[in-house]
């Protein structure tokens, strides 16, 4: 049985490669929240050379837009969303140092070959444990594209927060019996 392993971004090239598909983590640090849309603003300030709202290099994305905190909270239910949705994004920002995404779900080839090419892993989460989740997270700030709403950049303090490694930077994955 394997032990679960703790990391605490921004995530090394050395921390990447000991990590291996099915391995179970715990992360405690800052990371930050992105889903599509400010997936393709990220992307699209890349190529204009434009200042990132965050460093890439090390980083954890989350793929998630949490809902409204209730009172007494720092952030409302904080559940994955579907990570396919960033595929046509993730290579790029995985060419700029980005060392690790958490979502849910399966990862197409560009992205798994990139994870490859770039040293770095896919983790997922527990879809619909977003409750859950958010008691992970000790604390939020909107840090960029607020007119985005919940979907807006936030940088997430969290206490290990669960998750497993579901693509490694080996090309192996936990989806095996899929072919994927």
């Amino acid at each position: 049985m394997n032990s679960i392993k703790k990391l605490q971004p921004p995530l090394s090239e050395t921390d990447v490669r000991s990590l291996k598909a099915g391995d179970e983590v715990l992360i405690t640090g800052e990371i930050y929240t992105a889903r599509d849309m400010a997936h393709k603003r990220l992307c699209e300030a890349i190529e204009a050379g434009r200042e990132l709202p965050f460093p890439l290099e090390g980083a954890i994305i989350y793929f998630v837009g949490p809902t409204p905190a209730r009172p007494g909270r720092v952030i409302g239910a904080a559940g994955p969303t579907t990570s396919s949705r960033m595929d046509a994004f993730s290579p790029k920002l995985l060419a700029n140092g980005l060392k690790a995404m958490l979502g849910k779900g399966y990862r197409g080839d560009e992205v798994r070959d990139a994870l490859k090419k770039y040293t770095a892993v896919h983790l997922s989460t527990i879809g619909g444990a977003g409750a859950l989740l958010s008691k992970h997270i000790v604390a939020a700030e909107v840090i960029a594209y607020e007119d985005l709403g919940t979907e807006a950049i936030r940088k997430l303090q969290v206490v290990d927060f669960p998750a497993v490694v579901a693509y490694d930077c080996y090309r192996n994955s936990v989806y095996k019996f899929t072919g994927r």
